[in-house]
């Protein structure tokens, strides 16, 4: 339904071109109408109309409202539309001269179009009765008036085989899209599951690798155990990155897919955070980057899957670590409002506002301050499909004192424990 009253930027909507207003705005001295008339019939006619005037924007009628009034546009020019703002469809356009809504006055009809106001506005309103008078009394008036509706029938006719062919390429573009995305989620499936198959292959090599550190631990010599005890560490290191990488591709799409299984258990928090930065000292070390905690003590026992929330903060850790240039990374857990509130506060380049919304899609990579593209790629999605999984949110932040970025993510804690 069309409002009383349109804006000129709805108006704007509704036309397809912009109009000459200039020569469609200066009154007539007679509507063609009158002409027609002989002179008595014309005195009389004059003496049952009344002049109405609109401005631009104003619905002089709507669609499907009685017809008992048909107007004479005496000076400016009208929009005949069918429909609403959402889906119109234009019908023409009359100027000086031109008679507007007697079609529902002979057919008895509510209005079959709304009429709108393109300028300032001018009519003559001749109500039922005295119309059909005018045609009884005048039989040329009724021959320019068939003529008239004529010419806009096949207008309209014109229109509809437009719209309808319209329709048809339109049904046409809408099934091949459909199609191809059919395709495209067919393919993304199959490429899904052969990286999955690839992914979970992996494991076997580095369980084997695992399986070579700790028999060298057990069966070298203590001396050279010693000597060699840095590489065994890196050696360790790097297995337990590849598996935190190789479990994240596969829970990834677990958690996406919602088969993913949380395995809960009753779990302290600050026992697990340290756990998490135990594991990443060996590359903070090689960073010359340094962690510092502020824990709170007594947090409140929580059911997590432990192994996946250890992960979230391992990939938090890891991002954190790859863009601190040198410094200090800050761990803290806090207990409020029913959620433990863990955060992860970095000092490297930071990351734009306008690409914190995304970053946690999936093979995201946005542009940091320095030269090189910070790529999150599947580390975020995964801590964002494992927080939500726990019922919690995680989101990013300007870093404390306008430094860095500070991740956060929540847990909600279970009173009844």
């Amino acid at each position: 339904m069309l409002p009383d009253k349109l804006t000129p930027a709805e108006l704007e909507h509704l036309l397809a071109a912009n109009l000459d207003t200039a020569a469609s705005t200066a009154p007539v001295d007679e509507p063609h109408l009158l002409r027609l008339m002989p002179e008595t019939a014309r005195q009389a006619l004059m003496q049952t109309m009344t002049e109405q005037t609109y401005a631009r924007g104003d619905v002089i009628f709507h669609e499907g409202a009685p017809g008992d009034v048909a107007y004479l546009v005496w000076a400016g020019r009208v929009l005949v539309i069918k429909g609403d703002l959402d889906s119109p469809t234009i019908l023409g356009y009359r100027g000086p001269g031109d008679i507007v809504g007697e079609m529902a006055l002979l057919e008895d009809q509510p209005r079959s179009a709304s009429l709108i106001a393109l300028t300032d506005l001018r009519l003559l309103q001749i109500h039922k009765d005295n119309f059909m008078r005018l045609l009884s009394d005048i039989p040329s008036l009724s021959v320019e008036l068939m003529a008239t509706m004529s010419a806009r029938l096949r207008a309209a006719d014109t229109i509809r085989e437009a719209t309808t062919q319209a329709g048809y390429q339109l049904e046409k573009q809408v099934s091949a899209l459909m199609t191809r995305e059919q395709d495209l989620l067919t393919l993304q499936q199959m490429r899904q599951e052969t990286v999955d198959l690839i992914v979970h292959d992996l494991r076997n090599p580095l369980n084997m690798m695992i399986n070579v550190l700790e028999l060298l631990d057990v069966t070298l010599p203590p001396e050279v155990r010693e000597d060699n005890k840095q590489l065994l560490e890196v050696g360790h290191s790097a297995y337990a990155r590849m598996k935190r990488l190789v479990d994240t591709l596969l829970d990834t799409s677990r958690l996406e897919s919602r088969v993913a299984q949380l395995d809960l258990k009753a779990t302290n928090v600050a026992k697990l955070i340290k756990t998490a930065i135990s594991s990443m000292a060996l590359s903070s070390i090689q960073k010359d980057v340094h962690f510092l905690t502020d824990i709170q003590e007594d947090l409140p026992i929580v059911m997590l899957d432990a192994e996946r929330i250890e992960r979230v903060v391992c990939n938090l850790l890891d991002n954190a670590v790859k863009f601190t240039p040198r410094g200090a990374i800050t761990i803290a857990a806090t207990f409020e409002e029913g959620h433990i509130v863990v955060s992860v506060n970095d000092t490297g380049p930071g990351i734009p506002s306008k690409e914190r919304e995304r970053i946690f899609a999936r093979f995201t990579q946005v542009e940091g301050e320095t030269t090189h593209k910070r790529g999150y790629g599947l580390g975020l999605r995964f801590c964002y499909l494992a927080t939500q999984a726990h019922g919690g949110e995680i989101w990013v932040a300007a870093g404390d004192n306008g430094v860095g970025s500070k991740f956060v993510f929540t847990l909600p804690v279970n009173e009844t424990l």
